[in-house]
């Protein structure tokens, strides 16, 4: 390593010591099963999300309670109507590894209270207050871990129908007293709930949490008490990693950071810290296959198979994970459409999945052109639309040995700048495709 190299690594070190990503006075210390799990996560890049609960009866999405203002009452009757008689867990399973999706995402309780599995803390679950009585996480559990498919768990930190959870900025149309709002016997009703989805159904992934915003314009802010929260869960999982969709800053004793239908950096969609950087966790960005996160009976408006190759392209090229939802049927069934699309980028990963799996950040961010996603000594160009005058320049961090198009090995025409690694490529025409991928075999800088 020569000197001038040397005080660059020391910079670098420096840089990364002081990042405010993991701040000093943080006493959280990940154990290495959880390091070990961050890192297969990381790797993964495609997920499917599942919005699913007594809100798809309605066919009106999962926020119906809250935006039609219903009493909890009247709404918590659709629970004895909810008999989901074409729910599979393994058929669910099979089409979501044929997409090639590496982990299962499943809303175990959403902003409507209902939870999804047997839970012992309330009878209002899909065991006691519905004529189905089937633990469904149960059953998807086990279909999860015979097939090798990562589980994770969302779960809502806000509730519009118990009384006890402390009133917030939605679900005060839902009938609820607030003068009977109680912070900690809510908090230990949730503590309990998790330490059940923990203790009773296997390896657990990742727990999702979401709903910290409900407090967002408190006078005096709220207190979530989070990291204790964060405490019991790895000590009850020491590899389950826990990410919250605050839409805030990284919070101590967090592992993943997630993004809201918006790229890492991007803030187009609502995060609060402006100024706040993309952390070095592991990165995850969730958006809907169609317009809804919970099924809707008039949303039909599903992305395209081409468009949704290229948000995961455009994903990867980041370094995050994409997270993709269905909000299935109330029939138990995902949507035909649905279950297209996931066949359809199954057949594209089946081929192309070598260069987005295990992949890091490119050297360069996406760009108009497409993304570039790296392993090492290789990376790979996603041309997605075609460079102005059929020449890329772009910088690569080593000595481009060879540049050939990935499913031919068609050799590519180049030149590379000894003095800044600056390469440009010519691209061959070719016809209009979702991603025209050009692999790069390099000689990494020592």
């Amino acid at each position: 390593m020569t000197a001038q190299r040397y005080i660059k690594f020391l910079l670098l070190a420096m840089l990364l010591i002081s990042s405010p990503a993991f701040p000093q006075n943080d006493s959280y210390i990940p154990t290495q099963e959880n390091l070990a799990s961050r890192e297969e996560f990381s790797k993964m890049k495609f997920g499917i999300f599942l919005h699913w609960g007594i809100y798809s009866t309605f066919a009106q999405g999962e926020w119906y309670l809250q935006n039609a203002k219903i009493d909890r009452l009247e709404y918590a009757k659709a629970a004895d109507a909810f008999y989901p008689h074409r729910f599979n867990a393994r058929e669910w399973v099979d089409a979501i590894k044929g997409s090639g999706a590496q982990y299962v995402c499943l809303t175990s309780r959403h902003h409507d209270g209902f939870s999804m599995w047997h839970t012992a803390q309330s009878d209002y679950n899909i065991v006691d207050a519905t004529p189905f009585k089937r633990d469904v996480i149960k059953e998807l559990s086990e279909a999860c871990e015979s097939s090798g498919l990562r589980l994770h768990l969302y779960y809502s930190h806000l509730d519009w129908t118990r009384e006890d959870y402390p009133w917030g900025r939605t679900g005060r149309f839902t009938g609820k007293d607030p003068s009977k709002q109680n912070w900690t016997s809510y908090k230990q009703f949730m503590n309990n709930q998790l330490t059940e989805l923990l203790t009773r159904y296997g390896k657990i992934g990742a727990i999702w949490f979401d709903g910290y915003w409900d407090h967002d314009q408190d006078s005096v802010p709220f207190n979530w008490e989070l990291r204790q929260q964060y405490d019991l869960i790895h000590r009850l999982q020491p590899a389950c990693l826990v990410g919250n969709n605050h839409h805030e800053a990284i919070k101590p004793g967090e592992d993943i950071q997630i993004f809201e239908r918006d790229l890492p950096g991007q803030n187009t969609a609502g995060f609060v810290d402006k100024a706040a950087e993309v952390s070095r966790l592991p990165l995850e960005t969730c958006e809907t296959m169609n317009g809804m996160w919970g099924y809707k009976v008039t949303d039909q408006n599903y992305k395209t198979t081409t468009d949704l190759i290229r948000l995961l392209v455009r994903t990867s090229g980041l370094g995050a994970n994409l997270l993709l939802n269905i909000g299935p049927q109330p029939n138990g069934e995902l949507p035909a459409t649905a279950l297209q699309r996931l066949s359809e980028m199954g057949q594209w990963l089946s081929h192309y999945g070598e260069t987005i799996y295990g992949t890091t950040a490119g050297e360069v961010s996406p760009q108009d052109w497409g993304a570039m996603t790296r392993k090492p000594q290789k990376r790979y160009l996603h041309i997605t639309h075609m460079p102005a005058g059929g020449q890329l320049v772009i910088l690569v961090d080593g000595i481009v040995r060879d540049a050939v198009v990935f499913d031919s090995g068609q050799k590519i025409k180049f030149k590379q700048k000894k003095s800044d690694g600056t390469l440009t490529l010519t691209i061959p025409e070719h016809e209009d495709v979702s991603d025209y991928i050009i692999e790069l075999r390099v000689k990494e800088h020592d």
